[in-house]
């Protein structure tokens, strides 16, 4: 009797031994693979990597540029940077000597909100048609005027009407910037009217031409900006387009 339980132990502890052996083979099966795909592990984190296609597409945005002349104006021009600094946008001021004299204070704050600061001669004038001598001072009083209040001289210049004279020797280290899209907003005055001229015309890379003198175009501006930002452009400085 006592061989017979001996017996029915030992057929048991086989039973138990088998029931571990199946146990450790289907563990081996479903959480460990061959050595050509790696561990189960290995598989639940890929499946959350992005592959190297997904990586590729990121596309750059189009950069273009605001820039503004004629100002600053007293009512129009802190319009127009509230908005901006509303959108987060920074844009490129070209000034009048005599308007930032008058108004100071919008300079500085021009300035401080992160937007470049041009010369735009002192009292809008042709320069070329102008002898050299008048022409140089109606560009160095500009950029002592804008150095007092701001501490920086300008590094552009953008000549009234775009007439440049190449003989002006006093401003040889400052760079001319001149535009690609000019929807007329001073002439036409008209927001919607300036915005189609714009976004109809405008491509990557285009310098913008506007002036922070009238309502309509501060109004243009801003649509200009919610619009296009849409299309995939993103608005710079003159500092971040040709300096960079």
């Amino acid at each position: 009797m006592e061989n017979v339980q001996n017996m029915k132990d030992d057929m048991k502890m086989l039973r138990l031994l088998g029931c571990i052996n199946i146990i450790l083979l289907l563990f081996h099966i479903i959480f460990v693979s061959d050595a050509s795909t790696g561990s189960f592990m290995d598989h639940k984190v890929l499946q959350y990597l992005p592959s190297a296609k997904e990586e590729q597409v990121v596309t750059e945005k189009k950069k273009i540029a605001l820039t503004f002349d004629d100002g600053p104006h007293e009512e129009y021009t802190p319009m127009l940077l509230d908005g901006l600094k509303e959108r987060n946008v920074c844009a490129s001021f070209f000034l009048l000597g005599k308007n930032a004299e008058s108004y100071p204070d919008i300079v500085k704050r021009i300035k401080e909100e992160g937007h470049v600061i041009g010369n735009h001669s002192y009292s809008h004038v042709q320069l070329n048609a102008m002898k050299e001598v008048e022409a140089c001072q109606e560009m160095t009083k500009t950029n002592q005027a804008i150095e007092k209040i701001t501490g920086e001289t300008p590094n552009y210049v953008r000549p009234p009407f775009g007439a440049w004279s190449h003989n002006l020797d006093c401003i040889t280290n400052m760079i001319v910037v001149l535009w690609d899209v000019d929807p007329l907003d001073w002439k036409c005055q008209n927001a919607d009217l300036v915005v189609k001229r714009v976004v109809s015309k405008v491509k990557e890379d285009d310098i913008i031409l506007l002036h922070d003198s009238y309502e309509s175009t501060v109004e243009a501006t801003f649509q200009i900006i919610d619009t296009l930002e849409e299309e995939g452009y993103e608005f710079v400085t003159l500092d971040e387009m040709i300096l960079e």
